[in-house]
Parts: structure tokens; C-alpha cells; sequence
């Protein structure tokens, strides 16, 4: 291959990395769930392999960490931070009273099996000291 074709196949491809960049910021911000912004999806969507991104590219690679970072950074993500921490605030909460409702039915279980237990031993002795008789019911 030779050096211009060489130069045109690297421009055709750094061409198509930016359009599949430009096309997954776009799917980003966009969508309910947005494409992660990643080396492998963007080269998949460019169709170029990942080492000739980081070898050829680092332009390109640049770019997708930087529109990595202003997503991380994005007002929306900070709200959604906020709202899974309050969300798991109220799961946290949630375990500890089920936590408390399970060791009160434990407890309860206990009981009811001990409570058996001694019924059971009690009805056990009353049968051993009376002998039983067999009772007609017709006269």
C-alpha cells in the first residue's frame, strides 16, 4: 500500500470515528438508556479495530474522553446521583424494618414451636397414665 493510500484510508477512518462519535453523544443525550460511551462501541459504530484507535487516532480518543467526562459531569447525571442516593436512603430504611419484622416472626415461630413441643409432652403423659378404654355408643 502506499503512503497516499495509506493517508486516505487513515482520514476515511478518522472521518467515520468522528461521525460514530459525533452519532453516540447524540444517542446520549437523546435516549432513556444512551449507548455507554466506550472505546469498543465507538469502534464497533466506526467499524475500525480498537488498536488502530489508540495507534492512529489519539485525536479521536481524546475526544471520546472528553465527551466521557462531560457526561459524568452533566447536570442530569448530578439530579439522578441525588435521586438514587435518596432512593437508596429509603431502601436502607426499608431492609431495617424488614430485618426487624423478620427476626419478630422468627422470635414468634419459636415460641409456637416450643409452646407444640410441650403440648405435644403433655398429651403424651395424660395418654401414658390413662389407660384407654373402649366405649360403646349405641345402647
Amino acid at each position: 500500500m502506499t503512503k497516499q493510500a495509506r493517508g486516505a484510508t487513515k482520514t476515511a477512518s478518522a472521518q467515520r470515528l468522528r461521525e460514530a462519535l459525533t452519532t453516540m453523544v447524540r444517542q446520549r443525550g437523546d435516549s432513556a438508556s444512551p449507548p455507554a460511551l466506550t472505546a469498543t462501541a465507538l469502534c464497533d459504530l466506526a467499524g475500525i479495530s480498537r488498536n488502530a484507535l489508540y495507534r492512529y487516532h489519539p485525536d479521536v480518543v481524546q475526544a471520546l474522553h472528553a465527551a466521557h467526562q462531560k457526561h459524568l459531569r452533566h447536570p442530569d447525571n448530578a439530579g439522578r446521583a441525588a435521586r438514587l442516593r435518596r432512593d437508596n436512603a429509603a431502601l436502607r430504611e426499608q431492609l431495617t424494618k424488614l430485618a426487624a419484622l423478620v427476626d419478630h416472626y422468627f422470635a414468634a415461630w419459636q415460641e409456637t414451636r416450643l409452646q407444640l413441643e410441650r403440648r405435644d409432652r403433655e398429651l403424651a403423659e395424660v395418654r401414658r397414665a390413662h389407660k384407654p378404654q373402649v366405649v360403646s355408643l349405641q345402647r
